[in-house]
């Protein structure tokens, strides 16, 4: 134990070791929490840009939102329509599936179908079972 003593009251320059220790510990302790805390401060402005740009996309996407409502309006729609001239499909102007390849070669067919194509069934499903069909899309020759 006197060895201990001893040392502990070992003086340089006229300061003891336990003084000198305490004093390299205590500004350990301040340079470890001054980088924390400016650790600390560069994230703090981190993520304050991230809430910015985070409402700005929200308010850009509550625009855009609001701008496809004023396109999708029905009447605006049915006005554009009649400004260039469409209209309803008319029953001259329907055909079936066996026509189809005619219609691509850029002829008219000869003969329209007399009786209208029976439309399929409604099934009322619930809204969460709903699984739109997946169409795959044509691939150009240069692809093949």
């Amino acid at each position: 134990m006197s060895g201990v003593l001893s040392l502990l009251n070992r003086k340089i320059w006229g300061v003891r070791w336990v003084e000198i220790f305490g004093g390299v510990m205590v500004a350990a302790m301040v340079a470890s929490i001054y980088v924390a805390k400016a650790a600390a401060g560069r994230e703090t402005a981190r993520i304050a840009e991230i809430d910015r740009q985070i409402d700005e996309s929200a308010e850009r996407v509550r625009l855009l939102r609001a701008e496809v409502a004023r396109l999708e309006q029905p009447g605006r729609l049915e006005a554009l329509s009649r400004q260039v001239g469409l209209g309803p499909v008319g029953v001259a102007q329907r055909s079936d599936e066996k026509q189809l390849g005619v219609l691509a070669a850029g002829v008219r067919p000869a003969t329209v179908p007399a009786a209208p194509v029976a439309a399929p069934p409604v099934v009322d499903v619930p809204d969460a079972v709903v699984v739109s069909e997946a169409r795959p899309e044509p691939q150009a020759e240069d692809d093949l």
